[in-house]
């Protein structure tokens, strides 16, 4: 199986802690009740590690099983994996309260002043909820593939103790019965008849162990795949919860991105309009002369002015007139 708490498996999660505290100080807001949400949260990655080794450890058991072929064996065997199957099942009950424990933890955060529903607190804390159930039932299935492939090989091994002591092949309703009914050993009463009892009975008894190890097993994971179901069905809603916040979220930094967009365009209006001002102001001047008309002379009672032509004394001095350069920083700033 993957290990599902290597180097990088948890760095969004890490990511996602340091942002929500981050945000939590900008904001002012007391980071105690997060703090404590963090230190659960390590206890459930502790629980599901410890769920992962008993899950090694059933996949070894059973790979001894293969080669058991005695009834010692078997039955020394069948007492570690029941007790690991037992493990697992508390284990995961366990795993599945502290899990709805946060998320009861969760819906109480958002009643609290800056985590409402959609806050970076409510997401961080969501989506680390959601993770967890996802890391768990990733787990669930790995278990539940375990017991696929105990049952298939324990039906794999009764098809070949049918073969080895009548000669024939059982049919999938043969076996289904010799496993549902627990009698796997009547078909062995041929071979008693014919061979040595004491061999034959020493192997009836090591299927016996076989046959109830297997079924100790098909209960408590059975009882595991109930558990696994109500998780799934908490993860599911978790997940739903968590995609609405996301599509809230883009939805307004998709509006964010369009106005921020729309007041560029603003901006590059309001230079233009500018720029082409500052070059009317700048020109006026020089239109206006040239569309003025000849200057009449001065009337007998009005004050004697002395005569310009084209912006020129008569004296040789010019008149002076503001440079645009001189106007434009005014103008365009």
């Amino acid at each position: 199986m993957n290990d599902l708490f290597s180097a990088g498996s948890f760095k969004q999660y890490t990511d996602l802690k340091r942002q929500a505290q981050m945000d939590d100080m900008e904001a002012g807001a007391a980071t105690d009740d997060l703090d404590k949400f963090f230190e659960e949260v390590e206890k459930v990655k502790e629980d599901l590690r410890g769920l992962e080794a008993l899950h090694r450890r059933l996949q070894e058991a059973n790979e001894e099983s293969r080669t058991a072929h005695n009834a010692a064996a078997m039955k020394t065997l069948r007492s570690r994996m029941d007790g690991d199957t037992q493990k697992v099942l508390r284990q995961a009950k366990l795993v599945k309260a502290k899990l709805e424990a946060l998320d009861r933890s969760n819906a109480a955060s958002r009643r609290l002043p800056g985590c409402g529903a959609g806050s970076s607190a409510d997401r961080t804390r969501t989506a680390v909820v959601c993770g967890l159930g996802k890391k768990l039932k990733v787990l669930m299935d790995e278990f539940q593939a375990l017991r696929g492939k105990i049952s298939t090989e324990y039906a794999d091994t009764v098809r070949l103790r049918y073969y080895t002591v009548t000669g024939g092949h059982a049919d999938e309703e043969t076996v289904e019965r010799l496993i549902s009914t627990g009698e796997s050993e009547t078909f062995m009463q041929r071979a008693i008849q014919e061979q040595g009892r004491g061999q034959i009975l020493d192997t009836i008894t090591e299927i016996q162990e076989r046959h109830e190890s297997v079924q100790d097993i098909e209960r408590s994971l059975l009882e595991l795949h109930q558990v696994f179901l109500d998780m799934a069905a908490l993860v599911e809603a978790q997940g739903h919860q968590l995609n609405d916040i996301e599509s809230h979220v883009a939805h307004a930094n998709s509006f964010v991105r369009r106005g921020t967009g729309q007041l560029e365009t603003a901006k590059e209006y309001q230079k233009s309009s500018r720029k082409w001002t500052c070059i009317a102001i700048a020109l006026g001047p020089y239109s206006s002369s040239s569309l003025s008309s000849p200057s009449s002379p001065p009337s007998p009672t009005s004050p004697t002015w002395p005569s310009t032509r084209n912006g020129t004394l008569e004296g040789g001095r010019s008149i002076p007139h503001p440079h645009p350069s001189s106007i434009f920083p005014f103008l365009c700033s």
